[in-house]
């Protein structure tokens, strides 16, 4: 009884945004191209959820995913099943992982001083790991999926706190998901390999 009125309290809006993007996910695990057509609408609804709890950083970042629903839908076009999956070196994720830092630092102190946005340092973490995460997806990364683990299992809290209890959800599926998209990849690149 709980567990309904808890959903009764989620927007609609929300829930269809929710399934849209677990589709995406599932989708992109079995790297099907038709996961960014899902993405793009998922992104569309969620841009408007986020603005309207204050979470500026993620509302900007919705209409990146936007725009990277179209690359991923083109960069995955010619060849998708046929792209290889691929590993960056562990220097390079270190200076990715310095940059997020850095953008986390000067964005999360921007959004503190001059706006009303709520956890700002957080929303700033996400919003700049997602960015550089989601160009890994498209360019099939495999260690991507351990970016998400760490940005999901974060954004949970960024969620709660604002009282979007079904995206909250949605990202606890997605640190699920994300592990099982990682195994997944891993197990293709040794049979390909």
């Amino acid at each position: 009884m709980e567990l309904l009125s808890w959903l009764q309290l989620s927007s609609w809006l929300e829930f269809i945004a929710m399934l849209l993007a677990l589709l995406y996910l599932m989708l992109a695990i079995l790297q099907k191209r038709a996961c960014w057509y899902a993405a793009f609408v998922s992104t569309a609804l969620y841009t408007f959820i986020f603005w309207d709890v204050s979470l500026l950083m993620e509302s900007a970042l919705q209409i990146y995913y936007m725009i990277m629903a179209v690359y991923g839908w083109w960069y995955w076009h010619a060849d998708n099943e046929h792209r290889p999956i691929v590993r960056w070196s562990l220097s390079r994720h270190l200076a990715i992982i310095s940059g997020i830092a850095v953008l986390t630092l000067v964005s999360g102190t921007l959004l503190h001083r001059y706006t009303e946005a709520a956890l700002p340092f957080l929303d700033a973490f996400t919003t700049w790991a997602s960015v550089i995460t989601t160009v890994m997806v498209a360019r099939k990364v495999l260690e991507n999926w351990l970016y998400w683990v760490v940005i999901d299992a974060a954004s949970i809290v960024l969620y709660l706190a604002r009282d979007l209890n079904v995206t909250a959800v949605l990202f606890g599926l997605y640190v699920v998901l994300a592990a099982v998209g990682y195994r997944q990849w891993q197990r293709q690149m040794r049979t390909v390999g």
